[in-house]
């Protein structure tokens, strides 16, 4: 998949990282739900821990499917690791450009304040031809859910998807969603939308 919207999208180009050195992890968690708050965008502040977790799951395991509740059923997501950056775009779309795909959401994560403040920051670019922020923060936390989780069941997704991709289920994936909750309230504004 294509590299991102923004090159060279660095912390450093967002955020004055010399300002918060003196700050503590949950003041800098307020300062960037501050900044971003007010932006069309998908933004989290996440946990040393859970990061990790997600990072060295995505070391061996470093593409995934996301499905994304429509009006009609689910549309699925490829996610794909570059770094610290995760690339997403339509399944469809990687059916019928392959390589040329582009990606139509990222995700940035930043670790350069895991060490010292025990957190990571994440943005998003997308690309809004194709997903408004209530969808793209649905996929968002699909990464969670299946990277971040403890159920070796959800990870066990993941792993089918990597490792034996012929014993993958699509509908898994979808009843994982529904399980957890995720994708219920985009599901229940887009019916708002049809009537």
């Amino acid at each position: 998949m294509s590299r991102g919207f923004t090159k060279d999208k660095t912390l450093s180009s967002i955020f004055n990282i010399e300002m918060v050195k003196d700050k503590t992890a949950e003041e800098i968690k307020q300062i960037w739900q501050q900044y971003f708050a007010a932006k069309d965008t998908v933004y989290a502040v996440i946990p040393e821990k859970k990061f990790d977790l997600i990072w060295n799951r995505a070391q061996s395991c470093p593409t995934f499917l996301c499905a994304l509740p429509r009006r009609e059923g689910y549309e699925f997501f490829v996610g794909q690791w570059s770094g610290t950056e995760l690339h997403f775009t339509a399944l469809i779309n990687i059916q019928t450009r392959g390589e040329a795909a582009a990606s139509q959401l990222i995700l940035y994560h930043y670790p350069e304040l895991k060490e010292e403040k025990g957190i990571v920051l994440m943005t998003a670019e997308m690309d809004s031809t194709f997903l408004n922020v209530a969808e793209a923060q649905c996929i968002a936390n699909q990464v969670q859910l299946f990277y971040a989780t403890e159920r070796k069941e959800t990870y066990g997704l993941v792993e089918t998807f990597n490792f034996r991709p012929n014993e993958f289920k699509y509908m898994s994936v979808i009843a994982e969603l529904e399980q957890s909750g995720l994708g219920a309230e985009l599901k229940c504004a887009q019916n708002q939308d049809k009537t």
